[in-house]
């Protein structure tokens, strides 16, 4: 049985079913996940169906369009083949349960871990991208007026103006930065992207992809942007080994949609999407620690969220360092001192962090669903403080002073000093997600001089 107020749900949930000509929701669960929109998923007339929403509108506050627009998107890429979910109707205000819409449920999981252990990724390589040239074939003149066009050179300004309103100390996205702003291409002819097709967005069951979820980021850019979004190594989890979606090759990637779309693919645009798109990244997650400060949204997941940051700097710095020399490229990484964790006497600050992740951890089996979640959220939380207070160099990993001079053009980039930048953010991701794959890829790709401090603590 659902928790957070079911009782009001299911009343306003009826209502908007009956719209429908289906009857009463029953069994109404919430789905695990969803940081920023809810997913609950329940029962009408013998069929399956899951309700996508926000509770209020705030929630939608900065975002171009409502979830009206939305559903309207999703209805026209259902229409045209693409594996959309069928909307079926629309919350109204009367309804009183916030903003949203009702889709009907489909087969298969969004499990990336289970989804890239499948039998035939190549077969699901090759659909995602015939889906995904059915959507940039979708015809501007009938999709919504609300859904925007992307400007490359004002998104990356507003880039910087988040940078700087979260403090514009972190050299490596100030890298990425002026990277994006020396080698913007020219615009070509946009195309409808999906803006968050990838691994966690996708269903599939059987080797074959029966879904593509969460429409809300849709917007009209490069097709390459679509095409390198889901390609960050962010959404291919472990399978660094497959750099197209975690599922195989970019060449394979590339060749399925050329034939499926007609369009030629271009790796240089390719790469500066995948560069734009890891900024974008890294400023999300540094913007959702803004969003529980001032409290438009205090959920446990926004600021574990904001300390994803450093996986995208060192996704970054990776997707970089080809502009610096070979040498400096084997230059050796030399670790930080970190604190010993033998302690005496009364119990020290990272011991009681401890100590209530351990408890925690006994009731796990006391809670299920999103209250499961976010219990597995909290302990993530707890992690991450007690290493925090372990790490005697956490101050050196931010310099304002260095991302001013790269944002301000004083110098090039290869002249920031690369074995110092890329010490800083493998120190910075042990904290905040040592078991982070990039990881164990920079760690075997590095010169790295004693980081036996680190694999001790990597599975910890």
């Amino acid at each position: 049985m659902a928790d957070n107020g079911s009782a009001a749900l299911i009343e306003g949930l009826a209502r908007a079913m009956a719209r429908a000509g289906l009857s009463v929701p029953a069994g109404l669960s919430r789905l695990t996940g969803g940081a920023t929109m809810e997913s609950w998923r329940f029962e009408a007339g013998g069929e399956a169906f899951v309700l996508r929403r926000a509770p209020s509108l705030e929630f939608l506050a900065d975002r171009p369009f409502g979830h009206d627009t939305e559903a309207s998107v999703i209805r026209i890429a259902h229409a045209a083949g693409v594996t959309a979910p069928e909307v079926i109707v629309e919350l109204e205000p009367d309804d009183g349960i916030g903003s949203g819409f009702v889709m009907r449920a489909l087969p298969g999981t969004p499990n990336p871990k289970q989804i890239l252990e499948m039998d035939d990724p190549g077969q699901l390589l090759r659909e995602a991208a015939l889906d995904l040239a059915k959507i940039h074939a979708l015809s501007a003149a009938e999709l919504p007026a609300q859904v925007p066009t992307l400007d490359y050179r004002a998104g990356i300004a507003d880039f910087r103006e988040q940078f700087e309103a979260a403090g514009g100390d972190r050299p490596i996205i100030a890298l990425g930065l002026r990277w994006l702003e020396d080698n913007v291409p020219d615009p070509v002819e946009p195309v409808l992207n999906h803006g968050d097709y990838r691994m966690g967005n996708l269903l599939a069951e059987g080797s074959h992809l029966t879904g593509v979820l969460d429409w809300e980021l849709a917007h009209f850019s490069d097709f390459h942007e679509d095409l390198a979004f889901g390609c960050m190594a962010v959404w291919r989890f472990h399978r660094y080994d497959r750099p197209a979606l975690g599922l195989g090759s970019l060449e394979e990637y590339f060749s399925a949609y050329e034939a499926a779309s007609g369009r030629a693919v271009d790796p240089a645009r390719f790469r500066f999407w995948t560069i734009y798109r890891t900024v974008w990244w890294a400023l999300g997650c540094l913007k959702c620690a803004q969003s529980w400060r001032d409290g438009s949204d205090r959920t446990l997941e926004r600021a574990v969220i904001s300390r994803r940051t450093s996986e995208q700097e060192l996704d970054l710095l990776m997707l970089l360092e080809e502009e610096w020399p070979k040498a400096d490229q084997k230059a050796p990484v030399i670790d930080y001192p970190h604190n010993e964790t033998e302690e005496d006497g009364e119990a020290v600050d990272w011991e009681l962090v401890d100590s209530v992740s351990e408890w925690l951890s006994s009731m796990k089996d006391k809670v299920a669903g999103h209250d499961r979640f976010q219990l597995a959220v909290a302990r993530n939380a707890l992690g991450i403080t007690k290493r925090q207070l372990l790490d005697s160099a956490w101050d050196l990993h931010f310099d304002e002073k260095l991302s001013r001079e790269l944002l301000s053009g004083e110098f090039v980039i290869s002249d920031a000093d690369l074995a110092t930048l890329r010490r800083r953010v493998l120190d910075k991701v042990r904290t905040d997600s040592p078991k982070y794959p990039a990881l164990r890829h920079a760690l075997d790709s590095w010169p790295l001089v004693d980081w036996g401090t680190y694999r001790e603590m990597e599975h910890s």
